[in-house]
């Protein structure tokens, strides 16, 4: 099991994945989980809280199999996070992939709870606004394989892809963001050039 804690220098839906329509957006009962992390003595919930609630969470096996599974799209349960915080439960179908993307300003942590998840990220902070097209600099592409137990946590500017590279075999995984996210800026990527496609807001995913 390993973790990591990355400040800068997400998922909802996917773009690339049908969305369940038997399951949607579900909000579990309170204490359902692992339960969350003792929020900050400010109210707001650090980095660090948000990772232990996700590992905590993804470790919670019974809480986990509530989430169905189906085959062509992603399903997802909504969670009580810590602090005010907006938190998921989200499986992810052999192949699947949530594309490239940020998260509006909030920042957070996922666990893979079942299967393994891969994340492609990028080690930059992009400006968030006035821009349609970036080419990125040579050196700035991260990679890693989150395996069962897994979890890291992202700063406010963290932009990422996470998919299921596996052929047979469903992931689930947990996250927590903070502030509950405003909204998504979606992102198509031509080698080094990175090109912003849509902006998606909290009512297209819940």
């Amino acid at each position: 099991m390993s973790a990591s804690l990355d400040t800068p220098a997400p998922t909802a839906s996917a773009s690339t994945a049908v969305v369940s329509k038997a399951v949607g957006s579900q909000t579990a009962a309170p204490g359902a989980s692992a339960g969350p992390a003792a929020p900050a003595v400010s109210g707001v919930p650090t980095q660090t809280e948000l990772l232990d609630f996700v590992r905590r969470t993804a470790a919670d096996t019974e809480l986990v199999a509530t989430l169905p599974l189906d085959p062509e799209g992603r399903t997802w349960i909504r969670l009580d996070g810590p602090a005010g915080s907006e938190a998921w439960i989200i499986s992810w179908p052999p192949g699947t992939g949530t594309g490239w993307h940020d998260h509006g300003g909030s920042y957070g942590a996922f666990a893979t709870a079942e299967g393994a998840l891969q994340e492609d990220s990028l080690a930059a902070r992009l400006p968030t606004e006035g821009w349609k097209t970036l080419e990125l600099a040579e050196g700035v592409d991260r990679e890693r394989k989150l395996a069962k137990g897994d979890a890291r946590a992202f700063g406010s500017h963290h932009v990422h892809e996470v998919r299921n590279e596996s052929d047979s075999e469903h992931a689930v995984s947990v996250h927590a963001y903070y502030p509950p996210l405003p909204l998504m800026r979606r992102y198509s990527r031509t080698g080094a050039v990175l090109r912003l496609e849509q902006v998606e807001r909290p009512q297209e995913w819940q």
